[in-house]
């Protein structure tokens, strides 16, 4: 089963994609709530996949999610991420992908938007439909 580590400064929206990823045959092993904690767990705990939101309190020399995923590709370039954003923060997610992140979903969350994220970052599957 693949691991997840959950990254949001908001525990109801940690939870709340928590339980999509559950549902998708998803082991959430960790939760972080800035980026400084998101990449000192993703050292500690390896995960297959992390979901990472874009806009997080600035935490030790972390500023954000986009400076968080550079700093997990630093210390493992085939880490799997995904990014979290709400609408508007086109800019700040293309960033996050140059930075290195697999994809992207959009808050609120759409349940077959989360799977196909969680299939093309996990297995290079993309559904080009969506």
């Amino acid at each position: 089963m693949p691991t997840v580590l959950v990254v949001d400064d908001a525990v109801f929206m940690r939870r709340m994609l928590g339980d999509m990823l559950k549902r998708e045959g998803l082991d959430i092993i960790g939760e972080a709530e800035n980026g400084q904690i998101a990449v000192d767990k993703y050292k500690e705990l390896k995960p297959d996949l992390v979901t990472m939101d874009i806009v997080m309190p600035k935490v030790g020399e972390v500023v954000s999610g986009i400076v968080a995923v550079r700093e997990i590709i630093k210390f493992d370039p085939n880490a799997k991420i995904i990014m979290v954003s709400s609408m508007g923060q086109v800019g700040l997610v293309i960033e996050a992908m140059q930075a290195g992140a697999k994809d992207f979903v959009s808050k609120p969350f759409n349940a077959s938007r989360v799977s196909a994220a969680v299939k093309k970052a996990l297995h290079g599957e993309d559904d080009s439909a969506l």
